[in-house]
């Protein structure tokens, strides 16, 4: 009999990834499908969720075919982090998702600035309850889910179901365990909030169609995941006080682990459970989207090998899509800097990657600031973890060692909890 394997499913705003461990997590196979870049418009971001099971079902397509579908016990989903939609009773979107980046819910992050306690997540027009109440949801609305939340839904049948990492951004007090009081003086539907489970907590065994139609066993467990960069931080292998992961994708996170909590939505700050411990950290606009909008993934690679580290460009950049910024600066109006742009490619390309590796000297600094420890060592996770010339860069400014980790990848991390999910029932895998 095959031994038991376990997926992660990692769903971006430019892609899907499934991995499956076996468990002593090892790697077994893995898979990955790309998806068409959410529609931006000004402060618009926006995605139509059904890419995203389109995205599920291509790579499962991909995976279970290099592996034993048979052996597949247990599945969790990740998902970018304050990425919101509306739902109806039977799950079905009622509009598009707002991404995490979308920036129009200014007027509605001022209403919950009036009522929320500052050590909330859910300040800033970028989080999932200013989107909840820009979304101005009707009748027909039955549950606000995030994205890893709707994958789960689709693949269970069970709706108004979250993680406590996910929910944050929505409000959820992870210290107290609970939806707080405040969300009433919003006007906030509480039918619309999700059951809250902690990272790696069985939510139900795939739909039985949906089983016999991928070939997996009909009591495949779906377990709750989690954020798409808490996710990669677990899959580093980091787990004392003072490591710390950024997250080099789409956007640029940093985290550190921290014996205690410490919130400043003044400076994007937020903290996350983590086991006994706590992830503290903040999320940057900045990152690999901004480098894709002037450049493609082959132009990207070519120029790499050209990059000089030891000899900075003196460019002071802060690299931006668009107007607004959340950490390690909370302002909504940060205008980006990315001029004056030179002549020579490379220059211009190793200069936002300077600009980057500042703001995660500055955000890792802030945290110290703040009360958090500063990192004893920084793993890396993400697309820019492969670039040896950014890696110096970052070297040279954040002034610790900068570890391999032990996965790149955040669907590993959801690998791992949906081994967990599966173990905490008690079974023996051997």
């Amino acid at each position: 009999m095959s031994r038991p394997l376990f997926i992660g499913l990692d769903l971006g705003t430019s892609g899907c990834r499934a991995m499956a461990i076996d468990a002593d997590g090892r790697l077994q196979a893995q898979a990955a499908i790309a998806l068409p870049a959410p529609l931006r418009q000004g402060a618009r971001a926006e995605q139509a969720p059904e890419l995203w099971w389109r995205g599920v079902a291509d790579c499962l397509a991909a995976l279970l075919p290099q592996i034993s579908a048979k052996a597949v016990r247990a599945i969790a989903v990740d998902g970018t982090s304050g990425t919101l939609l509306l739902v109806d009773t039977d799950g079905e979107p009622l509009g598009p998702a707002l991404m995490y980046n979308d920036g129009r819910s200014q007027a509605e992050a001022q209403r919950i600035a009036a009522v929320a306690p500052r050590e909330s997540a859910a300040h800033g027009a970028s989080a999932a309850l200013a989107k909840l109440l820009h979304l101005k949801p009707g009748a027909a609305a039955r549950y606000a889910v995030h994205q890893a939340d709707w994958v789960v839904g689709r693949l269970t049948g069970h709706w108004g179901v979250s993680d406590e990492n996910n929910c944050l951004k929505l409000g959820f007090d992870a210290i107290r365990k609970q939806w707080p009081d405040w969300l009433d003086a919003l006007g906030i539907d509480r039918r619309l909030l999700p059951k809250v489970l902690f990272p790696g907590t069985p939510v139900a065994s795939i739909k039985p169609t949906l089983a016999a139609e991928l070939g997996l066993p009909p009591e495949t467990l779906i377990v709750a995941g989690t954020t798409d960069s808490t996710a990669a931080f677990i899959a580093t292998g980091a787990s004392r006080i003072g490591e710390a992961v950024t997250s080099l994708g789409s956007s640029l996170v940093m985290k550190v682990i921290a014996d205690r909590p410490i919130f400043s939505p003044d400076h994007g700050v937020y903290s996350q459970p983590l086991g006994e411990r706590w992830l503290v950290g903040g999320g940057s606009n900045s990152g690999g989207a901004v480098l894709l909008h002037f450049f493609n993934r082959q132009q990207l690679d070519a120029m790499t090998p050209a990059l000089n580290p030891e000899r900075p460009t003196g460019l002071d950049y802060y690299p931006l899509l668009t107007p607004g910024e959340r950490f390690p600066i909370a302002d909504a109006r940060l205008q980006a800097r990315l001029t004056p742009r030179p002549e020579d490619d490379v220059t211009f390309f190793q200069a936002m990657l300077e600009g980057m590796a500042r703001i995660e000297q500055q955000g890792y600094q802030l945290l110290a600031e703040l009360g958090a420890p500063y990192p004893v060592s920084v793993r890396s996770a993400g697309g820019g973890s492969r670039n040896p010339a950014w890696t110096t860069i970052r070297q040279h400014l954040l002034g610790v060692p900068l570890l391999e980790a032990e996965q790149q990848e955040a669907a590993y991390g959801s690998a791992l909890l949906a081994r967990q999910g599966f173990l905490s029932q008690g079974i023996d895998v051997l």
